[in-house]
């Protein structure tokens, strides 16, 4: 389903079959019915109705030690996904509250893209 309104990253990606597996384990699949849409590019989405869509990368675009490009990820199960990818975060510690408002915690993709995750803090 194509929402009315909204907007999606197009994240280059040298290898998008382990791209695909690393964003599934923070709950992204393939869109129903795109499973096979366009060779190099995928289209996931997560049930909460976050979108990312991923392109194969050209020769050269992507060196993971300097990946220009990081994500924020909006997500109500931020713990329950840190437990997932724990021994991936940024820092090595699971997700912690931020001075402006946030419980968060970050991590790189296998393109070294970073990826931050968060909710706001309940009050």
């Amino acid at each position: 389903m194509t929402p009315r309104s909204g907007l999606v990253a197009i994240l280059p990606c040298r290898d998008l079959d382990v791209s695909e597996r690393f964003y599934a384990r923070l709950g992204f699949a393939r869109d129903p019915g795109r499973e096979t849409w366009q060779d190099g590019y995928r289209m996931l989405s997560r049930p909460d109705g976050a979108r990312l869509h991923l392109r194969r990368a050209e020769d050269g675009w992507v060196v993971p030690e300097r990946n220009p490009f990081g994500l924020y990820l909006y997500a109500e199960d931020v713990e329950a996904l840190a437990a997932v990818v724990s021994a991936e975060i940024i820092g090595g510690d699971g997700p912690r509250p931020t001075s402006w408002g946030m419980l968060e915690f970050a991590l790189s993709d296998p393109d070294g893209a970073l990826v931050r995750v968060g909710r706001a803090l309940r009050n």
